[in-house]
């Protein structure tokens, strides 16, 4: 299965709910700090948006609850993917995702055989404090020989003006996640957005 190049990330089904019929095919739902309850009722509300409008939906972090409600993509960091099993989740007939920041964390997801890798940050993010400091666009042409045919995410401080930048260095899919929220229309951010990958489909 091919994942769109233009890869959203929200951190709740609202999101999902109303921006995945602008267009988008590819979401994570991320959520933190939520009761399970909570959890299962926005992976089930999303996977319904998701499959009505034909878009991809990717679990982050609960590999256990992507299962139970039999999704198709998981996504996991290196904390979690140390405390998944992975085992499970490939039996389950999930595909996974796996984060990196470095050489160690690359090969660490290299040596589950995971379905895609994301690098990140590329730029300077707001997102969240890293203790990794930006790795740039070359680092992206890098980490493409290196992984090969695996599909290459790039995430982090990315907006509709880099796009065309980490596509051109080797990136496979574009992660966005502050750019499209923060913004003062979503909406037509996501279009933005939208017209930027398509060159890259």
């Amino acid at each position: 299965m091919k994942l769109d190049p233009f890869y959203l990330i929200v951190d709740s089904s609202d999101w999902i709910e109303r921006l995945v019929p602008v267009g988008v095919k590819l979401v994570q739902l991320r959520i933190k700090d939520q009761s399970e309850t909570d959890i299962v009722r926005q992976i089930q509300a999303s996977k319904a948006v998701c499959e009505k409008h034909g878009c991809q939906l990717i679990v982050n972090d609960y590999w256990q609850l992507a299962i139970s409600e039999g999704c198709d993509y998981v996504h996991l960091g290196q904390e979690d993917l140390a405390d998944a099993d992975v085992n499970e989740i490939r039996k389950a007939g999930l595909k996974l995702g796996v984060s990196t920041h470095d050489g160690d964390e690359l090969d660490t997801a290299l040596s589950v055989n995971p379905d895609y890798v994301a690098l990140g940050p590329v730029y300077p993010t707001i997102l969240k404090k890293m203790k990794w400091r930006p790795q740039g666009l070359e680092k992206i042409t890098r980490w493409k020989k290196q992984v090969g045919d695996l599909p290459l995410v790039a995430i982090g401080g990315l907006n509709v003006e880099r796009v065309p930048g980490v596509f051109e260095h080797g990136a496979d899919m574009a992660a966005v996640v502050t750019d499209i929220t923060l913004s003062a229309d979503p909406e037509g951010r996501t279009r933005e957005w939208i017209a930027a990958t398509e060159t890259w489909r």
